[in-house]
């Protein structure tokens, strides 16, 4: 009987998909289970199941999932208000991990934010920018949401700037701007800048392959295997 953890992937055929198939074998995985749009949602056979597929199908995978008792690891970003109340009401039955992003780099990205505008306070204008392929379909992308949020947390305010465009008078003080650039092959650049009087402090985080976040995902999914059910994120896995 073969120890690998076996898996199944929702939405094998995109780019994440891909990636996670090609370094399986290398990190001890059978994928017994390849669904893409139009096929079963079967896991079953699987210990884990992984989400990369599209948010619309997020009520669905949680029905399966919760119907098999399979563990569940969802890496699609964009889903509305609905789709993530679906998704915690499924993590009340299974143990749910969702992630913006499952690099480790990125989530010290996450902790590194965090701590700069703790340190910093209010006197520092905060901007982040987000750099990804032509073929990315929501904007902006996850871990530029996930960055905002934290942003929004430390300095309490809910005022998001989308981008600019003519006479849109001065910055204000609570606002944080978020923009979205596409182009090319980009794999995923993501930006945070602290504006100041007289100094600037820029925290980026750069991808050069989507093996990292195929990685993370893996070991989000060895990682959820035997937990009770209830929603986790990358900052549980890796104990931040």
């Amino acid at each position: 009987m073969s120890n690998k953890l076996r898996i199944a992937l929702v939405g094998a055929a995109g780019r994440m998909g891909q990636a996670i198939i090609c370094v399986a074998n290398d990190e001890g995985v059978e994928v017994v289970a390849r669904i893409d749009l139009g096929d079963q949602l079967a896991f079953a056979d699987a210990d884990v199941a992984i989400d990369f597929s599209h948010a619309d199908a997020a009520p669905s995978i949680c029905e399966a999932a919760i119907k098999s008792k399979t563990p569940l690891v969802i890496g699609t970003t964009g889903h509305s208000a609905k789709q993530r109340d679906e998704i915690t009401a499924a993590s009340k039955q299974i143990p749910v991990v969702l992630a913006s992003n499952f690099s480790v780099g990125v989530n010290a990205l996450f902790a590194l934010t965090e701590n700069a505008a703790k340190i910093l306070g209010d006197d520092f204008d905060l901007e982040i920018v987000e750099t990804h392929h032509r073929m990315k379909k929501d904007a902006p992308s996850g871990t530029a949401t996930t960055l905002a949020e934290i942003l929004q947390r430390c300095r309490q305010t809910k005022n998001l700037r989308h981008g600019r465009k003519g006479m849109v008078g001065e910055r204000g003080r609570s606002e944080i701007g978020i923009h979205s650039v596409r182009g090319g092959d980009v794999v995923g650049d993501h930006s945070v800048i602290f504006a100041g009087q007289s100094e600037r402090l820029e925290l980026t985080h750069r991808a050069s392959s989507r093996e990292t976040f195929a990685r993370g995902a893996i070991r989000a999914a060895r990682w959820v295997i035997g937990k009770s059910p209830g929603l986790y994120d990358m900052r549980d896995i890796l104990g931040l």
